[in-house]
């Protein structure tokens, strides 16, 4: 009984991290993007910037899961590298943002954000798989 209460409690705070991951991720993606990123999601359906977001989730989510999953014997040293690696994920996330930005024409974000659909969306969710497939490999 005591495993199982033991592995709750390990769950229950990896999951708080993560979550508290995944939120400054939505942050993250709201200050690269013009305008409310709820708002352009939720009440213009914005599909560019849904796949931005998305992309950068399951990014962060990745990071996460390979994070936990190789943790370390130590439970703190586990959950503090499950953070360091989860917040070198969004800083590599928005530099490669701002890469993609400066060799491009236009503004990215802007471009993210039209109502039309943009090829410019799938290069941005791919290099964010991308990225935080690297940092996972790293990780392993």
């Amino acid at each position: 009984m005591n495993d199982i209460v033991n592995g709750l409690g390990r769950a229950g705070a990896y999951g708080a991290l993560g979550l508290v991951l995944l939120v400054l991720g939505i942050f993250l993606v709201d200050l690269l993007l013009p305008g409310r990123l709820g708002r352009q999601i939720w009440q213009e359906r914005n599909r560019n910037a849904a796949v931005v977001l998305s992309s950068s989730l399951l990014g962060i989510g990745g990071i996460v899961f390979t994070s936990i999953w190789t943790t370390y014997d130590d439970f703190g040293k586990g959950l503090v590298s499950t953070a360091a690696f989860g917040v070198l994920g969004l800083v590599m996330m928005a530099v490669a943002f701002f890469v993609i930005d400066l060799v491009t024409p236009g503004r990215l974000g802007a471009t993210l954000v039209e109502a039309e659909p943009h090829p410019a969306v799938w290069v941005t969710a791919s290099c964010n798989i991308a990225v935080s497939a690297v940092i996972s490999a790293s990780i392993a």
